[in-house]
């Protein structure tokens, strides 16, 4: 809990960004990012520059071999090369940046480099001394170098004064083949990952360089959100996700860059997120944590001894055998998240809410030894993600429903096959089961855009504005408690009620599967989702006895 607490964040401003808005007030880039350091920005990413920009810049003169024998028609020019040059110190630097053949020639009075490729859009190193000059400043400074299929990996990578590295596009740099070189190149710095974006090759730079996580959002998304949108999202990043690097870009109107800034410091102060340089979050978990396989085995056998029997120990030892094909050696933690949400529901002794009290209780004990086990420093930082998300909805309902057939199952599976079925159970069933399945499908951050109404989005974000925001399925089937234990039901009717009520069970493993996600974060969710759906389960049930006496009458 120590290592994942909010903040420190950095603010980082995107470079080329700033450039962009610098030529276009008529500013330089330093009188720039002062101007944004007065909004709160403390940071800004540098792009590892191209041939094309050093040309643009005035620094380095280019010409293919074509338009370069009209300026010198008497020079040798072989065709189809390019000619590159500028400042002595450039021509000596240049080559050593790239895997490819470079000759050095006179043409007129000046040296030139002759490339057989078009290098043009090859890297071609940073401004280094604006880098210095912002290091001078106190600003933040990340890194984000240039990759190529022919670029060299020996050597530094980065200006001396980064502070981080953001890879661009989907690969790291040399994912192919040089990333022992690329780790030695960076030396020490960490590096960042990007969420929504996995880069292949970062997993295994991971393993030696230290990992901040970050947040952006795409520009063409960006556009469509409004300031106060865009700033509810980056500050849900650093409270609720375990962000430290908020890659921020400008709007294309000044004043709604001016807004949406304004609003995120005032939203990060409030939220106690502090801005500066962000602070490891290194930690070595104990070697006790094992100890929280004993509540795991302690779980398995009470669901094997609660369960009919003898479907008990087959039914355990399936659970034993799906969690290490689906988590291998994160089973311990799956099993937890399957099993603790139905251990409640099989204490058939227990009367009215106390049912449900004791699956909550058993579910909170079930994210003890969840957290406990798979809180590593690679998990926290979303690195090593929970794995059998679905099997933790889909398995403790189940479990639940298995929990309800009696001792003598062969006669009650012969009685429900030849049960002579009503449209009234046959519309619940599939009402259950719709409930279920839109359950399933909206889990995770990437439910599909049809399954969530923009009412319930907007809801979301008030909730989220004024509170952890609880998740839905736990208002839910908190709210549907009450309403199934409380009222004469059928005893089917009750016992299908209760399954979906485990289905909200399983979501409060569910969220504390989230390791990126603060404990803190996690638990008074739970607790809101408790609350409200509480409240709004004793108002149902004042409805509902309402309008049954109605009907009765």
């Amino acid at each position: 809990m120590q290592a994942e607490r909010p903040g420190p964040v950095v603010l980082l401003m995107d470079g080329e960004e700033v450039a962009d808005r610098a030529r276009f007030s008529g500013k330089t880039f330093l009188e720039q990012m002062e101007a944004y350091r007065a909004l709160g920005v403390n940071g800004v990413a540098l792009y590892e520059q191209t041939v094309r920009n050093w040309v643009n810049r005035g620094v380095l003169t280019y010409h293919p071999a074509n338009t370069l024998g009209l300026l010198y028609p008497n020079a040798r020019i072989q065709p189809g090369w390019f000619y590159l040059t500028g400042p002595a110190e450039w021509l000596e630097a240049l080559p050593a940046r790239w895997n490819i053949p470079v000759e050095k020639v006179l043409i007129g009075t000046q040296s030139w480099l002759a490339t057989p490729v078009n290098v043009e859009f090859f890297p071609a190193g940073y401004d280094l001394a604006l880098a210095r000059e912002l290091k001078a400043q106190g600003f933040y400074l990340a890194a984000r170098p240039l990759d190529h299929p022919y670029r060299r990996y020996d050597g530094v990578l980065i200006p001396p004064e980064a502070d981080a590295v953001i890879f661009t596009g989907l690969d790291v740099l040399g994912y192919k083949n040089n990333l022992e070189r690329v780790a030695e190149g960076l030396a020490g710095r960490p590096i960042a990952w990007i969420e929504g974006t996995p880069q292949r090759g970062f997993a295994e730079l991971s393993r030696s360089l230290p990992v901040k996580r970050l947040f952006s959002i795409r520009p063409e998304w960006q556009d469509r959100l409004s300031p106060a949108e865009t700033a509810d999202k980056f500050v849900l990043a650093a409270r609720e996700r375990g962000h430290q690097l908020l890659y921020l870009r400008p709007y294309k109107q000044p004043e709604d860059t001016e807004s949406f800034l304004r609003l995120l410091k005032h939203d990060l102060e409030r939220s106690r997120v502090p801005i500066g340089p962000p602070t490891p979050r290194d930690f070595s978990p104990s070697p006790l944590r094992w100890i929280a396989l004993v509540g795991v085995g302690a779980g398995l056998g009470l669901l094997a001894l609660g369960l009919p029997q003898p479907l008990g120990l087959p039914v355990v030892l399936f659970l034993v055998l799906l969690a290490l094909g689906v988590a291998r050696g994160e089973a311990g933690p799956l099993l937890a998240a399957m099993v603790f949400p139905a251990l409640g529901f099989l204490e058939r002794q227990r009367r009215g809410l106390g049912l449900w009290l004791a699956a909550v209780l058993y579910s909170l004990a079930g994210a003890v030894f969840l957290a406990a086990l798979g809180s590593t420093p690679q998990s926290v930082l979303g690195l090593a993600p929970f794995r059998g998300v679905s099997l933790t909805l889909l398995v403790p309902p189940l479990l639940v429903a298995l929990s309800f057939l009696p001792a003598a199952f062969k006669t009650a599976l012969n009685q429900l096959y030849q049960h002579p079925l009503k449209l009234g159970e046959v519309g619940l069933a599939l009402l259950g089961l719709g409930v279920l399945g839109l359950a399933l499908l909206r889990r995770g951050n990437d439910a599909a855009p049809a399954l969530v109404p923009d009412w319930e989005l907007q809801l979301r974000a008030y909730l989220q504005d004024v509170m952890v925001r609880p998740r839905f399925k736990e208002i839910f089937a908190h709210a549907l408690a009450p309403i199934a234990l409380l009222l004469p039901w059928p005893n089917w009717l009750r016992n299908a009620l209760l399954v979906l009520v485990a289905v909200g069970m399983g979501s409060i493993l569910n969220t504390f599967s989230h390791y990126h996600t603060p404990l803190s974060i996690s638990f008074f969710r739970v607790v809101n989702g408790l609350l409200i759906g509480l409240a709004l389960g004793w108002a149902g049930l004042w409805i509902i006895r309402g309008l049954r006496q109605w009907w009765l009458r």
